[in-house]
């Protein structure tokens, strides 16, 4: 990076975490399948390793039903395969009871041990519904309410009596969630939480370590930060924040740009559409957000500088990329930084090759400046 870019205040490095394609979703052409790109054990565990020899500071497992495979059992199986990456485990909501979930992620904390004294399990709680059986919107998350404040106590080794609207209990924690706290100075692995909805965010506001957003432009980025700090300082708690994006970075600029069209050079309308409607979560008021952006985008897809929404023409969720050579993408980055932005969630396609790419062209300048 030149040094007129470089920013004029230092700060502190932020987590950097890559995403392994655990829902089936990996591709070298949007909307055109690959088989050696779907989920498996070795496809899945191949991006984990080259995020953890890259030098990124964690992964996201992400959790769905009908895509890809089981993200608890997935990191049991990979925690022994790496030393030092943290793994993010996405849950969702509903779908276990508490106490048995909580029972696995403490096993799964226990597997994993701690690299330089620091745990290796975070967790991503999703607020969905059920396979086959939707909620609206007030209940479900009264319901993940409920599940947060459980597991938390449970993780931390504490007992619980809850008498809620969906569970009703009395228990101990169970003896791996006692010692595995024990041993990571009892407290829970922390919590990361993403929603724009009002019910989301008073949810992560009263209940989540590390509140994510989806790719917006910077100042409605900074509107959320700002909201978000108001509703934990109601409840006397402070946030961290994490921004999860997908990249296409390349030597330069232009060849950036032509990675990222290409991306999504042989998408059919209709296949896009298949796609979107797949995931559970596609009528959420977040997946409406990433669509409003691709409607006010340019006519190459781009919404503001080096953020372009056509990832979101055939996926459900994080619909965006910044794309760019290696001084725009660190460029980018360094200014969501400095709205307070600590944890990034990158991802490119295919996501094996793009994960080396951004540990070669963006890590190093990243972390130099921060």
């Amino acid at each position: 990076m030149s040094a007129d870019s470089a920013p004029s205040v230092a700060m502190d490095a932020p987590e950097v975490a890559w995403f392994s394609a655990l829902c089936d979703d990996d591709y070298r052409w949007m909307g055109v399948a690959d088989p050696s790109l779907r989920s498996s054990f070795d496809h899945c565990a191949d991006i984990v390793t080259a995020a953890e020899l890259g030098g990124f500071d964690n992964v996201l497992l992400p959790s769905g039903y009908e895509l890809g495979i089981d993200s608890i059992a997935f990191a049991g199986a990979v925690a022994r395969l790496t030393d030092r990456i943290k793994l993010l485990v996405a849950i969702r909501c509903g779908e276990m009871w508490p106490p048995q979930l909580a029972r696995q992620l403490a096993t799964l904390d226990h597997l994993l041990g701690a690299a330089d004294d620091a745990r290796r399990l975070t967790i991503n709680i999703i607020s969905s519904d059920l396979p086959g059986a939707p909620m609206e919107s007030g209940p479900r998350y009264r319901r993940t309410r409920e599940v947060m404040s459980i597991l938390r106590a449970l993780l931390s080794g504490l007992p619980v009596e809850h008498h809620g609207e969906h569970f009703d209990l009395e228990l101990e924690a169970p003896r791996i969630a006692v010692d595995t706290a024990a041993s990571r100075g009892g407290a829970a692995p922390p919590f990361y939480f993403g929603g724009i909805s009002p019910h989301a965010r008073d949810v992560a506001a009263s209940h989540a370590d590390v509140f994510l957003m989806w790719p917006d432009t910077m100042p409605t980025v900074a509107a959320i930060l700002t909201d978000m700090r108001a509703r934990a300082e109601s409840y006397g708690r402070t946030l961290r924040f994490g921004y999860r994006v997908h990249v296409v970075v390349r030597e330069t600029e232009s060849e950036a740009r032509a990675a990222a069209f290409d991306l999504v050079s042989k998408l059919e309308p209709l296949d896009g559409d298949a796609i979107l409607r797949r995931s559970l979560d596609s009528g959420s008021v977040g997946v409406a957000r990433q669509a409003e952006l691709r409607d006010v985008a340019d006519e190459d897809g781009f919404v503001e500088d080096h953020l372009w929404t056509g990832i979101g023409r055939a996926r459900s969720g994080c619909g965006a990329a910044i794309v760019g050579d290696p001084d725009q993408v660190v460029r980018k980055l360094l200014e969501y930084r400095a709205l307070g932005i600590d944890s990034f969630i990158l991802s490119g396609y295919p996501h094996r090759e793009e994960c080396d790419l951004v540990a070669r062209h963006v890590l190093p300048a990243l972390r130099s400046l921060c």
